[in-house]
């Protein structure tokens, strides 16, 4: 039998998933693994639109679709929030007030975080509103795709043309999404996926019950308009803040706590034991009770941010065609810190001609989570 790095790749299929208003028709990439995981990209918005799994007892019967998301194209062009599987650039999270200083002059966002007077997810039109060009890539054992997208200088306020890829590879039950970015002037970089995740299946009820441990013994507490408080981040001991071991997400979140009050929930950014790192390390594990999945997960970044889908539309339906609601998923988006433009402080998202913006997150569905 063939081992994963001998065995052959599988071609990734293209179909049509309609068109945007102007007739420009919109693809949707099938990879799979040929073990019964199938992911599904399309090239609007480099977005994640399902990911299928097998039963993770070996039991027969149908793969189930554990990330949200709209049935069809429109769904995506007429709701931006709540970016369904979307790729967020060119700076994910928020920018307090739409604006930053690289190099002594002044940048400005569009407000996009309406009530509240940020900068979210790269402004009113981020990169998960735009239509990536992609290209099929081999992968051992499984297939993949990268979608390219070029940024103008000035687009949405940042300075410098910037080219960035994202290649989602599949294989051995694992989803590996790689970016990567170059400018021809200073500016400011911080890419993400915004997948929200059940692990039940999704339309199937909340993810109050799934278990999470985080490998981080510190967060990031907010103000009222959802930006970093001055000063390091904070011990998660004695809070419901703490996933050092593994809790449900449930347990505290309706606890009596400002920070929960705030974001009605969870929706912060937890600072990742180690910091940044050339290779992907583990610093997440989500399991579900109820049916045994099990997600690792690995990145290279040096937060991760914690969205309990607390504002979710129960109006909202999937591809499955059940409707949604609060906490229907959670995302947990992989990434630098929120107005890390504005905060020497915090590790840098600056970069410049002749650097390479690197990033790796890996979503593993084929372990224990021991």
């Amino acid at each position: 039998m063939l081992s994963s790095a001998q065995s052959p790749s599988h071609a990734p299929v293209r179909e049509s998933f309609g068109a945007l208003a102007d007739g420009t028709p919109v693809h949707r990439w099938i990879l799979t693994d040929g073990r019964g995981t199938t992911a599904t990209v399309l090239e609007y918005g480099a977005v994640l639109h399902t990911l299928h799994l097998p039963d993770p007892n070996g039991r027969a019967g149908e793969a189930v679709n554990v990330v949200l998301g709209h049935p069809d194209l429109d769904g995506y062009l007429s709701e931006r929030p709540p970016f369904f599987g979307a790729a967020i650039g060119r700076f994910g999270n928020r920018i307090a007030d739409g604006r930053f200083v690289l190099d002594g002059r002044t940048h400005r966002v569009p407000l996009s975080d309406v009530p509240r007077p940020n900068a979210l997810h790269g402004g009113d039109q981020g990169f998960d509103a735009r239509l990536w060009s992609a290209e099929p890539v081999e992968v051992p054992g499984g297939s993949g795709v990268e979608l390219t997208l070029v940024s103008p200088d000035g687009d949405q306020g940042f300075p410098g043309t910037l080219r960035a890829t994202v290649r989602y590879s599949l294989a051995d039950g694992a989803l590996r999404i790689d970016y990567r970015a170059t400018t021809d002037a200073p500016t400011v970089v911080n890419l993400t996926n915004h997948s929200y995740l059940n692990l039940a299946g999704e339309g199937t009820g909340t993810v109050l019950d799934h278990e999470l441990t985080l490998v981080a013994a510190a967060y990031l507490p907010v103000d009222r308009d959802l930006r970093p408080l001055p000063g390091s981040p904070a011990p998660v001991a004695g809070t419901p803040f703490d996933f050092v071991t593994a809790r449900a997400l449930g347990e505290r979140i309706h606890d009596e706590d400002g920070q929960l009050a705030i974001a009605g929930g969870y929706d912060h950014c937890w600072a990742l034991d180690g910091g940044r790192t050339d290779a992907p390390r583990v610093v997440a594990v989500l399991r579900h009770p109820g049916s045994g999945r099990v997600l690792t997960l690995s990145s290279t970044e040096p937060g991760i941010q914690v969205y309990s889908g607390n504002a979710l539309d129960p109006g909202l339906t999937g591809p499955s065609g059940r409707p949604y609601g609060p906490y229907a998923g959670v995302a947990l988006e992989t990434q630098h810190f929120p107005d890390s433009p504005n905060r020497p402080d915090y590790p840098s998202t600056v970069l410049r001609p002749g650097e390479e913006y690197r990033s790796t997150t890996v979503y593993d569905f084929g372990g224990t989570g021991d």
